[in-house]
């Protein structure tokens, strides 16, 4: 077989390559229309990169310079910093006049000590009934050591005194050294045996004042209790205390009180005789208080404890108390509140009951 082949025709004669475009990437135009087109085209967008050339030189400045940029970004975490610590520390609100105060305190219960003489007057002075012989009163409860507690802040042991001036130093002359201060008293309560002390002034005025105020129905039982010849003895009932002491701070001060009167009894000193001087079978309370006189009823307590002993009396009655000045407008009553250790223990019962609610 034959085959037939082509003849391959000579390449074309080479050209010059056609000279590059004027617009870039844009197509040739033959119209003048056109140029005058690509003319406004290359005018926008020449004035575009002009509005657009600061933003990138800006961002070059920043960054060409790492010094400057680790110190700006210094400054504004500082600046974040002082932020964070100027939310943190935020002035205190102030409180509110109608917002009520606390303030935290640390109660002691204390035995009777010498130092406690100014603070158990002071409170013995408000009553108008004890005004007129406080400092007796003070000296025979302090003197009664056996039966009684002091509600404190302080430590009447605690005698710290400052430090006196250096012996070495010549020049300064020796200053007589401040007196101690005084601890606070809050409250107090302790029992006073009448038969002991029948002699003392105090207790005298105190006996001859509640028989003068007792009524006929009640005045042969009051001249037993305080004639002393009773079975057990019998006792003056004082406690006075600040009237805002939290109620159950003050349940404690009673219960203080009986377990005061159970270890006289058991570790009485002065043998059988002063044993049965501290077994307390009656007491008498004067209370302050307000309200209608009469039988005891009607009257309100200053403190809510002598309430208490009022309801797990024997007998109550109530007399119009001295006025502490004159022109004092509201009228003062006393109530004289008598009560056998049956009763005073039935008394505490209640006072927890109220207070703990069981």
């Amino acid at each position: 077989q034959s085959i037939m082949t082509r003849p391959i025709p000579p390449p074309p004669p080479r050209r010059n390559p056609p000279p590059p475009p004027r617009y870039g990437n844009l197509e040739d135009i033959d119209d003048d229309d056109d140029d005058d087109d690509d003319d406004d085209v290359e005018e926008s967008i020449s004035s575009e990169d002009e509005d657009e050339e600061p933003e990138p030189s800006k961002k070059k400045a920043k960054s060409s310079n790492p010094a400057a940029e680790s110190s700006t970004a210094n400054k504004s975490s500082s600046q974040k910093l002082t932020q964070q610590i100027k939310k943190t520390k935020k002035p205190k609100k102030k409180k509110s006049p109608n917002e009520p105060e606390i303030i935290h305190v640390e109660f002691l219960f204390c035995d009777m000590n010498e130092r406690f003489f100014h603070g158990m007057k002071t409170l013995l002075h408000r009553h108008s009934i004890h005004a007129p012989h406080s400092s007796q009163l003070s000296d025979l409860i302090l003197e009664n050591i056996s039966v009684g507690t002091v509600l404190s802040t302080d430590d009447p042991n605690d005698t710290k005194s400052p430090p006196t001036p250096s012996s070495s130093n010549k020049k300064t002359k020796s200053t007589p050294l401040p007196p101690q201060e005084e601890p606070n008293v809050f409250g107090f309560a302790t029992v006073i045996n009448l038969t002991t002390h029948h002699s003392t002034p105090c207790i005298q005025s105190l006996k001859s004042l509640c028989l003068s105020k007792c009524p006929p129905q009640h005045k042969p039982e009051m001249e037993t209790v305080l004639s002393g010849k009773t079975k057990r003895p019998a006792g003056f009932f004082f406690q006075e205390r600040m009237v805002n002491v939290p109620m159950e701070i003050t349940e404690v001060m009673h219960q203080q009180l009986v377990l005061d009167m159970d270890w006289a009894v058991e570790n009485a000193e002065g043998g059988e005789e002063e044993r049965k001087s501290l077994d307390f079978g009656a007491f008498v309370r004067l209370a302050p208080c307000s309200g209608s006189g009469g039988g005891g009823s009607g009257v309100i307590y200053k403190y809510f404890e002598d309430e208490v002993f009022a309801t797990n009396a024997e007998f109550v009655y109530a007399f119009e108390a001295p006025k502490m000045f004159e022109g004092e407008e509201e009228e003062g009553m006393c109530s004289v509140i008598v009560m056998t250790k049956t009763g005073h223990r039935a008394a505490m019962k209640d006072m927890a009951k109220m207070i703990h609610g069981k």
